[in-house]
């Protein structure tokens, strides 16, 4: 069955992934996290894709769980919420692993899983008009889709606490000083913009990107020690590999290097 609420569209190597319910702000429900998970296996694995750009439709970009679906579950609602946040979980584990990088272009509300799903993307670009805020706490719930992963990681865990508690709300500005997103542009060029990094980047050393991004990540539970020893492996292998060879050939001959070949 074709996808509805999340569509993928390939252009010059890049997977663009719009949350498609537009009626709802892009609201996560049970059969949009089913297709968001579905394709972001489509993003990982196929060889098309070299960087993957996700945004919402309309001028919200996502605002988090449909409630009223979750309501509708009844007493069943402990199991539903988790069906839906295992096949979201899935898909933004698929996001952040791959090797591809994965870039938010970010063009309104980003409320709840909305805002987990932001500090999850390798990059995130936001319209002047963004907000942000957790929203959980306010309804008597707990993070989910990343957000006590990522969040205290990229703000501090006392401005992790201060956006859960009190349900602050961020507006572009303030979410690029506090590090939840790259960079801010107007409304009229985010998708312009985010597209010609996107492109850029897909015709890069995708497989670099991909090992650094493990570095990064694993740096987070290791010793200085066993972090450099791990960045010596690395680099040793990437340099004898066919990018790292490419890399090396065109500097040393004063040439942009051709990492991908269609």
């Amino acid at each position: 069955m074709e996808n509805k609420s999340v569509l993928l569209n390939i252009e010059n190597n890049v997977g663009v992934v719009t949350l498609n319910r537009l009626n709802k702000g892009n609201a996560l429900d049970l059969q949009m996290a089913k297709e968001l998970m579905e394709v972001s296996i489509t993003c990982s694995e196929s060889d098309e894709i070299r960087a993957v750009v996700i945004t919402g439709a309309g001028n919200k970009f996502f605002v988090g769980g449909d409630l009223k679906s979750f309501a509708d579950a009844g007493d069943e609602i402990s199991s539903h919420l988790k069906n839906v946040t295992s096949y979201l979980h899935q898909a933004i584990s698929n996001f952040v692993r791959m090797n591809k990088p994965f870039i938010g272009a970010i063009n309104g509300v980003a409320a709840g899983a909305g805002m987990s799903l932001v500090c999850a993307c390798d990059l995130a670009y936001a319209s002047e008009n963004s907000k942000f805020v957790m929203a959980y706490n306010k309804i008597g719930l707990t993070p989910d889709g990343s957000g006590s992963y990522f969040l205290p990681r990229l703000v501090g865990m006392k401005r992790a606490l201060e956006l859960m508690y009190t349900n602050r709300l961020l507006d572009a500005k303030e979410a690029s000083d506090w590090g939840i997103i790259n960079h801010v542009v107007s409304e009229d060029e985010l998708m312009a913009t985010v597209l010609e990094l996107a492109t850029s980047l897909a015709h890069g050393p995708m497989n670099a990107f991909g090992a650094t991004k493990k570095l990064f990540y694993h740096s987070l539970q290791e010793t200085l020690e066993s972090q450099m020893s791990k960045e010596s492996l690395l680099l040793a292998e990437r340099a004898s590999s066919t990018e790292g060879k490419e890399g090396i050939s065109a500097f040393l001959e004063k040439r942009e290097a051709e990492y991908f070949k269609q």
